[in-house]
């Protein structure tokens, strides 16, 4: 079988460039290949179900700007197509003094980003909006939503699908290597891709592999000296005697010496109200189990300079993630941060995810995403929250580097 193009990875991010590529040249075929026997089966499936405002990110920068681009397609997107979705708000709350530096800057940030109703909240005015959290001053944000990421993801497969009879998903189909042909010029030259199933060649390759993102790309053969380190998040979930204590989203200020955005309340599309993530370590990239182990994993995470790097960076945030981790009376000292009434009674353990962050080697985890192009092929290297939110966006972004790269042309 030999196709135009192959995706590889059937998460959000390979099912947007999947349905913008399909919808804008019809003619071309397409395979998406995905590792599981379904489609965002890791990190899509596994995050927290929020579209960001595009907040937090530095202006200019590709997360900032597909961040907010994303965010108005994916809203109109659902909207189209039935996707389960509430631009419900969200409110980031302050609860000391130390705090408010931090949060101007935010606000200022989200102010050159154009956030829109992005406004300042007085104590009192937090409480009208959340009545059960305790702060001192706090930001509204109403265009943060929330909206089921996974039914996304298989209606921009299947809308993809339905535009050319001879593009196809292959799912459980994991691709073990890649083998270019030896002609002579780049328009004629093809990749073989060899999974543990079949063997599919396509002229045009686009690797969006999450958690595998490193390794797919050594395979294809481009030099990076980066690796990705996984960082799984748990959750505890709200009990039913809890949940009133929630009505929409509810963040904290985050600290800026740490890479992670803090532990949050997250009304979720089903009514279920999600507490996390916490961020630790994992040994093992797509474990979600506190216990789960890949010695490969592993020994590519604690062989690389820039784990060790991170690690000393943050030993303090680290042991404290790790301690809160096997602790539910720990985490929930951290909730009554922001909300001071919940008790032992009020939570219990949920699901978890794991993160992937193609981490530099003196340890930095800030990276902007990072697309870039290697012979035949683009290659998403970096592509962690707000991916999901910016799905649609980054597709196009993907859409515009191959008619650059690719010279793909409409057919009349």
């Amino acid at each position: 079988m030999t196709f135009d193009i192959a995706i590889i990875g059937g998460g959000i991010v390979g099912a947007a460039t999947f349905y913008k590529m399909q919808k804008k040249y019809p003619h071309l075929k397409i395979a998406l290949i995905e590792k599981e026997d379904q489609l965002a089966d890791h990190q899509t499936g596994h995050n927290s179900g929020v579209i960001h405002s595009g907040l937090y990110y530095k202006p200019g920068s590709l997360k900032a700007k597909n961040c907010i681009e994303g965010r108005h397609e994916l809203v109109a997107f659902a909207k189209e197509h039935g996707i389960e979705h509430d631009v419900c708000g969200k409110v980031v709350v302050a609860v000391d003094e130390s705090e408010l530096e931090n949060m101007e800057r935010i606000y200022n940030i989200g102010l050159e980003n154009k956030i829109e109703g992005l406004k300042k909240l007085t104590a009192e005015e937090i409480k009208e909006h959340e009545p059960h959290v305790e702060g001192i001053a706090g930001l509204l944000v109403p265009c943060t939503g929330i909206i089921d990421f996974v039914g996304a993801t298989k209606k921009m497969v299947e809308l993809a699908l339905s535009m050319q009879a001879e593009s196809k998903l292959f799912l459980s189909c994991e691709v073990v290597d890649i083998q270019k042909d030896s002609k002579s010029t780049d328009e004629e030259a093809t990749s073989k891709i060899i999974t543990n199933k079949e063997s599919l060649e396509a002229k045009h390759l686009v690797f969006c592999a999450g958690l595998q993102a490193d390794r797919l790309a050594k395979k294809d053969g481009v030099k990076l000296k980066e690796k990705v380190v996984g960082f799984r998040g748990d959750y505890y979930e709200l009990t039913e005697q809890g949940k009133h204590k929630v009505k929409h989203l509810i963040y904290p200020v985050p600290n800026p010496d740490f890479p992670f955005l803090g532990v949050h309340f997250t009304r979720m599309t089903n009514g279920d109200i999600e507490c996390g993530p916490n961020a630790v370590f994992t040994f093992k990239r797509e474990g979600y189990g506190k216990t789960d182990f890949s010695f490969r994993d592993t020994w590519d995470a604690l062989t690389y300079r820039g784990t060790w790097k991170l690690f000393f960076k943050n030993m303090k945030f680290g042991i404290n993630e790790y301690r809160r981790a096997f602790s539910k009376k720990l985490f929930l000292k951290t909730l009554q941060r922001l909300i001071p009434s919940l008790t032992m009674d009020d939570i219990e353990p949920g699901r978890a995810g794991v993160r992937a962050l193609l981490l530099r080697q003196d340890g930095d985890t800030r990276d902007d995403f990072r697309i870039e192009y290697h012979e035949n092929a683009i290659h998403v290297l970096n592509a962690p929250s707000p991916a999901a939110t910016a799905s649609l966006a980054i597709g196009g972004y993907i859409v515009e580097k191959a008619e650059e790269k690719f010279g793909l042309k409409i057919k009349n």
